[in-house]
């Protein structure tokens, strides 16, 4: 008997010409490292009385199908999740390496297709009109760099076989930890210990009343970029940033060789952190960081990849 293993699980994915309507083909098999994405629908205990102690049978609840998708960083797939967050970007190059920039605060964000494939049960549960809520990925010295997409989907269908035909392998040339870098005001900014970055869509479910049980799509609210730097008190220019209540420009960033990934909060605020000394060694300061939006430029916030991919 075929027992599902996650060595041999596949994930494919496809951008929707229609909402919620899974393209015959076109998919890509892309890497990830694990994934929480899948259909829930709870049961609701009877409430009913007169037939004794024992219950009668149980009712469904509304089901919900969304969940997290744990991806590695790199120069070619992330452009993929970057699309979903931000929607289309902004290529630039005649050759390659071409330069996508996405930019935030976008009204219109693309839907995907997603099929968690597990071919020795066999089952494929075919996930349409996914939106992606959340990015999220920690910048620290050492261990494998990945990022957490936060998707939500309208609904799931499961077969027995796969629904995204022939699936074309998207290569990859990973970044690591020790390929980033942060900057504040487009200087290095020393002494970090590590740092958090959080990109919200903040989607806002469409809920209605529909036979099928799914959602009739996801709407954006207002984007937030936040994140936390944890560094060593050395000096105290953030902590004086913080306090004058000013803004600055941070820039995270990887590179490796001509490839590179960037993402550049235009203007970000400091809370006024507590200076804790915790025993006999180094000082370390937590900054809970804000974006907000740079007026001049019409945006919070602009992530940059660039790589050989021609279009996204």
């Amino acid at each position: 008997m075929a027992r599902a293993q996650g060595a041999r699980s596949q994930l494919a994915v496809a951008f929707e010409t229609v909402y919620g309507t899974a393209p015959a083909s076109g998919f890509l098999k892309v890497p990830f490292a694990s994934t929480t994405l899948g259909t829930e629908q709870p049961l609701l205990d009877s409430e009913l009385l007169g037939y004794g102690r024992d219950p009668l049978a149980p009712v469904k609840d509304a089901s919900t199908s969304d969940g997290d998708v744990v991806v590695p960083i790199d120069a070619v797939a992330w452009g993929i999740w970057l699309k979903g967050a931000f929607g289309d970007p902004t290529t630039t190059g005649t050759a390659a390496p071409y330069s996508h920039e996405f930019a935030s605060g976008s009204y219109s964000l693309p839907s995907m297709s997603i099929e968690k494939g597990m071919p020795e049960v066999p089952n494929y549960e075919m996930f349409s009109g996914v939106m992606v809520d959340k990015i999220s990925w920690q910048m620290q010295r050492s261990g494998l760099l990945t990022a957490t997409v936060s998707c939500i989907a309208q609904g799931e269908d499961d077969a027995t076989a796969s629904a995204a035909g022939t699936l074309t392998e998207v290569d990859v040339e990973r970044f690591g930890h020790f390929n980033g870098a942060i900057q504040r005001n487009g200087v290095s900014l020393g002494n970090v210990v590590s740092g958090q970055i959080t990109y919200a869509n903040n989607l806002d479910k469409i809920e209605t009343i529909r036979s099928d049980g799914k959602i009739d799509g996801a709407d954006p609210a207002n984007a937030q970029l936040s994140g936390q730097i944890v560094v060593r008190f050395a000096d105290t220019t953030l902590r004086d940033q913080a306090i004058d209540g000013e803004a600055c420009e941070l820039r995270f960033g990887y590179a490796l060789g001509d490839h590179s990934f960037e993402l550049v909060a235009h203007k970000v605020y400091l809370p006024r952190p507590k200076t804790e000394i915790s025993g006999p060694s180094g000082v370390q300061v937590t900054f809970d960081w804000q974006a907000a939006k740079d007026l001049s430029l019409g945006r919070m916030c602009t992530a940059t990849l660039i790589n050989d991919e021609e279009t996204y």
